[in-house]
């Protein structure tokens, strides 16, 4: 009887791993093959969809450099990045002239914003071991002493300097901008509106690294994290069509939806039977799968795909998803490891008279939560939001980005509360500003801030709302991964390990030798590089594939298992 190979989750890593099994596999039938999805659709966290006749992205949106990105390769063979229906973020990055705005409607001149945003990007760009482009200098700012000393203070403070967190050398390091360059001047508490334009750099790092608060984030481990070069760009046709045309080349039949994983059954120590017994098993297969639905399929070896929040939860419940639980060093890897949760929100804005022409990109400076100066209506889960935008230029359709605790709140509000919580919170920001075009010379405050002068919020209205759901889906149970403060990239290597393995303490003393390559496991949690990407998750479906190639002696094996 052939071997089975059975893969959960149809998303890049499954449908990557499923097309490069196939294409192997087709002429020679060597095994047999499938894919068991839990949802109704393929796709995984690449989901496009539609929105007020734009095409929008609600999971994955860009592709991270195009140089070297094996997703950019796919767009341009299948025609992929162009398109005549609009699309988000079609001309590219529109927060090159960004009005950014203090909470009261206080617009704030590019000369205060631009030095203390540069600064912070310089300090991420020194956290992550990366080389700091351009002057070290802003102005009196000497970066690289600044830097240094921060990181000086945050090892002094650390009993393992392993741990320190990126959090916590941004804010020495702003710190000690503070104390050797900057000091109170005018009639604004200048500190205190750097301090809120720091923080919303911050609050957008959140929506790229997916931790709830950057202090999660461990400060070494991360600079492993490897960026392709080139422009990041969108897909105009959707990433779905990424999906599409993996999927294309799989027959009718070969990916199962609705099909729910509940419990895996697999053989760590191998099967102890009697001789008497060896005829009855023959064609008996190491994994049994179960599904929500009752039935059960038996197979040779399974490619896990689903997210590590899925697994964390995995290893949490009672019941267990594997039966035996996994081995130790894999449920700690799986623990250790950070997994967050970004949502983005569209909003439609009422076209009566144009008026949506008029939306800026606009960025929000927020005081301190504890501030007496806040806007006491502002919802909380709207403060950690860094911007609200026109997916492109002239478009109706804004998007802000949303991050832990505050991304699960929005998925469970109702649209017109989330209306209702934007509503306000723009006319915080918008009802006394001005547009920047429309300002003459005169009218600027010696200490570069703006007159409030003009309410520009009349006619701004919001008649519909979309929002992604990723953190409260059961498939999915948040975005994707980080490493944490207490991981390593370690983990992400332990992540990709197969079961059974001998090598590890908790089977060492096993005198029977189990069938090999039973559990694999692929998805951007599994890659120590990419991770947090959709090509980090399409490397290790080819990863896995390989693997079970090389295993059964395969021409189409490529030799990739690392990459």
């Amino acid at each position: 009887m052939k071997p089975r190979i059975v893969i959960i989750g149809a998303g890049m890593a499954g449908l990557v791993a499923a097309s490069k099994l196939y294409k192997t596999n087709s002429s020679k039938q060597l095994f047999d093959l499938c894919i068991v999805e839990g949802g109704t659709r393929i796709g995984g966290r690449i989901q496009t969809s539609e929105f007020c006749g734009n095409r929008i992205e609600m999971g994955a949106t860009w592709i991270h450099g195009i140089g070297g990105s094996p997703i950019h390769k796919i767009a341009q063979e299948i025609n992929s990045l162009e398109s005549d229906q609009p699309w988000e973020r079609m001309d590219g990055f529109p927060e090159a002239h960004p009005l950014t705005v203090f909470e009261g409607g206080l617009e704030l001149d590019p000369s205060i914003v631009e030095p203390i945003s540069n600064f912070y990007k310089k300090l991420i760009y020194f956290s992550l071991g990366k080389l700091v482009e351009g002057n070290d200098n802003d102005g009196e700012v000497d970066f690289v002493r600044i830097a240094t000393k921060a990181l000086k203070i945050c090892t002094s403070n650390e009993k393992e300097p392993q741990n320190i967190s990126i959090g916590s050398f941004l804010r020495q390091g702003l710190d000690t901008y503070w104390i050797e360059n900057k000091e109170p001047e005018g009639n604004w508490n200048r500190k205190s509106i750097e301090e809120a334009i720091f923080r919303m750099n911050e609050n957008s790092e959140r929506t790229y690294s997916s931790a709830d608060d950057l202090l999660d984030i461990d400060f070494n481990a991360a600079r492993e994290y490897i960026v392709f070069p080139d422009e990041e760009i969108t897909i105009a046709k959707g990433y779905s069509s990424i999906i599409e045309s993996l999927a294309s080349v799989l027959p009718e039949g070969l990916i199962q939806l609705g099909k729910k994983v509940v419990k895996i059954d697999w053989q760590p120590e191998g099967i102890q039977i009697q001789s008497s017994e060896i005829e009855n098993l023959n064609g008996t297969k190491p994994v049994k799968l179960h599904f929500e639905d009752g039935s059960i399929m038996e197979t040779d070896h399974v490619i896990v795909t689903v997210s590590l929040g899925v697994l964390k939860a995995g290893i949490q419940e009672k019941s267990g998803m594997f039966d035996p639980p996994l081995p130790s060093f894999k449920t700690q890897a799986i623990s250790r490891l950070g997994f967050g949760v970004v949502d983005k929100l569209f909003l439609q804005l009422d076209q009566a008279n144009n008026s949506y022409e008029n939306f800026p990109f606009l960025q929000m400076a927020f005081h301190q939560p504890d501030s007496e100066l806040r806007h006491p209506k502002i919802p909380w889960w709207m403060r950690r939001t860094a911007s609200l935008f026109p997916i492109y230029k002239n478009s109706s359709v804004l998007l802000a980005w949303f991050a832990g605790e505050e991304a699960l709140e929005l998925e469970s509000l109702k649209d017109e509360e989330i209306i209702n919580g934007v509503t306000t919170t723009i006319s915080s920001f918008m009802s006394n500003s001005k547009p920047r075009e429309e300002i003459e010379d005169s009218e600027k405050c010696s200490n570069g801030y703006v007159n409030s002068v003009e309410k520009v919020t009349n006619g701004f209205k919001f008649t519909r709302v979309l929002k992604s759901g990723w953190g409260t889906n059961p498939l999915f149970m948040g975005s994707y991964s980080y490493v944490a403060v207490g991981s390593s990239g370690d983990d992400f290597d332990l992540m990709a390990k197969p079961l059974p393995s001998l090598t590890d303490e908790d089977f060492s003393s096993t005198k029977f030798s189990p069938p090999p390559l039973q559990i694999l496991f692929a998805g951007e949690a599994t890659h120590r590089i990419h991770y947090s990407t959709t090509h980090g998750a399409y490397f290790s479906g080819v990863r896995e594939a390989n693997r079970l190639l090389k295993h059964y002696n395969c021409d189409g094996f490529s030799g990739m298992l690392d990459h």
